[in-house]
């Protein structure tokens, strides 16, 4: 039997793609390769840093398997592997339903007092 919360993803798979998405400049990362493949040069355009602190960045997503290169002649394209992120997303979901469910419940709960507080007013003497 799997701990509460854990689905089809093994738990380290969970923990490599939560602490990944952690970084805002990693998570721009996946954000650029979502639009295709690109090389760290163009992946390190838009920011304030060198080409080897966005290896750093790459590397910590390759080991959470978010993204993998490729081999183009002597170019090495970087691009998105989306299968972690759907097992993220799968995690994510559980809780989405599980709190759906509360909130219907409370729904419930609160229509009912509102129907008791109604019935509570019909009731009283309008002289009272």
């Amino acid at each position: 039997m799997q701990p509460f919360g854990y689905g089809p993803a093994a738990p380290q798979q969970l923990d490599a793609t939560f602490a990944a998405l952690a970084d805002p400049t990693r998570r721009a990362i996946l954000a650029r390769l979502a639009s295709g493949e690109a090389s760290v040069k163009e992946l390190a355009k838009p920011f304030a840093m060198s080409q080897p602190a966005i290896s750093k960045h790459l590397k910590v997503l390759e080991r959470a398997g978010l993204v993998s290169r490729g081999r183009d002649a002597q170019r090495r394209p970087c691009r998105l592997e989306a299968q972690p992120l759907a097992e993220a997303t799968a995690w994510l979901e559980r809780y989405r339903q599980f709190w759906e469910r509360r909130f219907q419940h409370l729904d419930a709960l609160l229509d009912e007092l509102k129907d008791e507080e109604r019935q509570d007013d019909d009731l009283t003497p309008a002289d009272a």
